[in-house]
């Protein structure tokens, strides 16, 4: 034990291949979501906080994947970029496809006189491309289909550019380069780099996504994981954390930025020891599980929600009735999803592990 960090602290963490609390935290991430489509408008206070709900989505992403990048990299030296694009295609792009066709037979038997029809066929090479972020009209009054795809495309994006700079740059310098980026989003999100497209492009980067690679970082490094253990490593660390991130929601005037970082913090929390001050709850059957099949439920739940809005047209407005009515339905689907067609992609990623570990770093 040295200043309250066991000696073993940082070896155990760099030995854990699979953080249990994760699974939990994506359980936390997508009900929001859920909520957040559930609503037929923008609700005030924290009702209306659903999207938060991505932003941990992001930071627990920022973070898996860059764990993944950096111990593939002490391991062999470098990173198989083949094989990572590989598995994160077999992971992503099989049911992201799939339900991009569904909407496509969908849209297809719309009326065209709705103006939504048109809109979706105009935007529709944006979505197979992951490119709707920057380039797609959002800005219109009629709903928009398949709009819940700007995050993947986000995703996407991050994958495109930073395992290069992990795999080209020393830890420190992928360090500053992240914090860079950070810094210029924070700009751009300021206007302090005028507009059009190129803004769009700029601020289509997603700071929790930089946090968390910002805290797999600095857990590679023995001083920083100690200094952050002292403060991450605690039995109340996660509870704290977690407060905090709700206290922040709870407040109108709660920085972006603070918000964000309070994100970093949970996840940060939640993996730097496996017996955490929330593991019984985030690793509960029913939570994780909720979590295991996150990107389906993310995917599928705009289906089951518009499901329950046809079948209930008078409850339709009944944000409280369409999400308790829709969430089984989205489970189930994700569920079924999960187990008869994405099984069988997961199984072949395994072949494209390469110098990636055997095992694997929780769910991602």
């Amino acid at each position: 034990m040295i200043d309250g960090v066991p000696e073993s602290a940082h070896g155990r963490y760099l030995a854990q291949r699979h953080f249990g609390s994760l699974d939990g935290l994506r359980c936390l991430s997508i009900l929001p979501v859920i909520w957040h489509h559930s609503t037929p408008r923008p609700l005030p206070g924290i009702w209306g906080k659903g999207p938060a709900g991505v932003d941990l989505f992001f930071c627990i992403s920022g973070f898996l994947i860059t764990t993944l990048l950096l111990r593939e990299k002490a391991r062999t030296g470098s990173v198989a970029l083949g094989a990572f694009y590989v598995r994160r295609a077999l992971r992503i792009l099989p049911l992201y496809y799939a339900v991009l066709l569904a909407y496509v037979f969908y849209a297809l038997f719309l009326s065209p006189t709705l103006p939504q029809r048109p809109h979706f066929f105009r935007t529709l090479p944006l979505y197979a491309s992951f490119t709707a972020n920057w380039f797609a009209d959002f800005g219109v009054a009629h709903p928009i289909l398949f709009a819940f795809a700007w995050s993947l495309c986000v995703e996407e994006q991050f994958y495109a550019f930073w395992p290069w700079i992990v795999r080209w740059c020393s830890a420190r310098s992928a360090l500053l380069v992240m914090c860079g980026l950070i810094v210029i989003d924070w700009c751009a999100e300021r206007s302090a780099m005028g507009g059009g497209y190129a803004r769009r492009v700029i601020t289509s980067f997603s700071a929790p996504i930089g946090f968390g690679a910002l805290l797999a970082l600095a857990f590679s490094d023995h001083f920083a994981f100690d200094a952050l253990y002292r403060l991450l490593g605690r039995r109340w660390s996660a509870p704290l954390a977690l407060a905090a991130v709700f206290g922040l929601l709870f407040w109108p005037a709660a920085p972006l930025f603070v918000f964000q970082a309070s994100l970093a913090a949970l996840v940060g929390s939640c993996v730097i020891q496996e017996h955490n001050g929330l593991s019984r709850l985030l690793r509960a059957r029913a939570v994780s599980d909720v979590g295991a099949v996150s990107y389906g439920l993310y995917l599928l739940n705009s289906t089951a929600i518009g499901l329950v809005r046809r079948l209930f047209p008078g409850e339709a407005a009944d944000s409280g009735f369409v999400f308790l009515a829709s969430l089984p339905l989205a489970l189930s689907l994700a569920a079924l999803s999960h187990h008869y067609f994405e099984r069988p992609f997961l199984r072949l990623r395994q072949r494209f592990r390469g110098g990636a570990e055997s095992g694997k770093v929780a769910t991602e």
